[in-house]
């Protein structure tokens, strides 16, 4: 039906009425801006470090450890296509970890994701308040873990790396429950991975090749915390299994 003549000359008045109010305007701006912010979501790869960080002080700091190698490298091949958030946090079990499932994974929504998380879980079992995790829960955990990440954001792509330990100061008086117990938070690491069809980084074999070219304390300075050369050597396997999932 066509509007009558009166009809027409109060719609027009109408639309008149936005373009002297500004609200066209208004609203133009507030498309163009939101279009801007999508368009800057897609343009940056976020991704978090998330366990196996001794160093980081704070969320902008990386720390000088294996995050700030791999920012530095990526960053300097792709300048400003990469964000880089690190989440670890001294002393952090898998139970930790899962705590702060919510505020330091979900919320932040990243694209790629490296969890380096089970030699504290055996450390923290053999001091005089044990609070250690056993291996059968942290393999519970764990899975609960990246199930409920998977779930929250399909699309993020998950590195599993393997925990490591060497015979130094502060290893060498419980190195035999040491030697024993993280390699099977290792093996449950490598099942967690294969049930979810994750990447997973191996990183024992690796310090102990370079056991042979130097002393445990050159690679990790207590038997647990990588030295820079240690690092070097995360780092490399890192970038490996990236280039990998790219």
């Amino acid at each position: 039906d066509k509007l009558e003549y009166y009809e027409l000359e109060g719609v027009i008045a109408h639309e008149l009425a936005h373009i002297k109010n500004y609200d066209i305007r208004l609203s133009a701006v507030v498309s163009v801006m939101v279009g801007f912010v999508v368009m800057l979501s897609d343009w940056f790869t976020r991704i978090t470090f998330w366990g196996g960080s001794r160093d980081r002080d704070n969320d902008k700091n990386l720390g000088m450890g294996y995050p700030f190698l791999v920012s530095a490298a990526l960053g300097f091949e792709q300048p400003g296509k990469y964000e880089f958030i690190n989440r670890g946090i001294s002393g952090n079990r898998i139970v930790d970890l899962y705590a702060r499932i919510k505020a330091d994974i979900i919320n932040l929504k990243p694209d790629f994701m490296s969890i380096l998380i089970g030699v504290n879980d055996v450390w923290h079992e053999l001091g005089e308040n044990p609070n250690g995790v056993d291996a059968e829960k942290f393999f519970t955990i764990y899975d609960m873990l990246i199930t409920e990440i998977k779930e929250a954001l399909p699309c993020i792509k998950i590195m599993i790396m393997e925990p490591f330990v060497l015979k130094a100061h502060a290893t060498d008086e419980k190195w035999e429950t040491f030697k024993t117990e993280v390699p099977k938070r290792a093996e449950k690491a490598k099942l967690i991975a294969e049930k979810h069809n994750l990447k997973f980084i191996s990183l024992q074999d690796k310090f102990d090749e370079a056991c042979k070219e130097a002393e445990a304390t050159y690679w990790l300075e207590d038997g647990v915390h990588p030295t820079p050369m240690g690092h070097w050597i995360i780092k490399n396997e890192w970038m490996k299994a990236f280039q990998e999932m790219k």
